[in-house]
C-alpha cells in the first residue's frame, strides 16, 4: 500500500434478519455526599437517574451517527437501568433489535452517554477546592451479555 488508508463498513447485505439483543453495563465512582444527593433529590442540575436514562435511549438511537462505520439499526426496545451504590452509580443498558447485525455497540453507547451524564449532572458536586475531579471516574464500560437467535 502506497500510505492509503482504507475503511469501509462491513457488507450485511445476505446476511439474514434475525433477534439481536445486547447488554452493557459500566460504573461511575463518586463521592458518598454526592451519592446521597442522588438519593435524595437534591443535585442542583435536577432529576440525575431520569436525565440519565433519556440520554441513554438517545445515544442508543443515534450510535449510527456517532461511530462512522456502524449500521443504522431499527431498534425495537432500550431499557436502562441504574443501581445506586455506596461508592457511585452503575448502570446497565439493554438494546433489542431484529437486524442484520449486531446491537452492543448501542448498548455500549447507551452504558457511555448514561456515565457521562451522571457526571455532568453532579460535576458542581464532585469538584474539589482546586476544580478538579480527584475521585471521579467512569469504570468497567462493558458488554455483559450478546444473544443472537434466529
Amino acid at each position: 500500500m502506497s500510505g492509503e488508508v482504507r475503511v469501509s463498513m462491513v457488507d450485511i447485505t445476505e446476511k439474514p434478519v434475525v433477534y439481536r439483543e445486547a447488554t452493557a453495563r459500566g460504573f461511575i465512582r463518586l463521592r458518598k455526599e454526592t451519592v446521597n444527593a442522588i438519593r435524595e433529590g437534591k443535585v442542583p442540575k435536577g432529576d440525575v437517574l431520569n436525565v440519565a436514562r433519556i440520554a441513554a435511549v438517545q445515544a442508543v438511537k443515534r450510535t449510527w451517527d456517532l461511530l462512522p462505520l456502524c449500521h443504522p439499526i431499527p431498534i425495537t426496545s432500550v431499557s436502562v437501568d441504574f443501581n445506586v451504590r455506596e461508592d457511585g452509580v452503575e448502570v446497565t443498558v439493554t438494546v433489542k433489535a431484529t437486524s442484520k447485525t449486531g446491537v452492543e455497540m448501542e448498548a455500549l453507547t447507551g452504558a457511555s452517554i448514561a456515565l457521562l451524564t451522571v457526571w455532568d449532572m453532579v460535576k458542581a458536586l464532585e469538584k474539589d477546592e482546586r476544580g478538579q475531579y480527584p475521585y471521579t471516574s467512569i469504570q468497567e464500560i462493558k458488554v455483559v451479555e450478546k444473544i443472537k437467535r434466529a
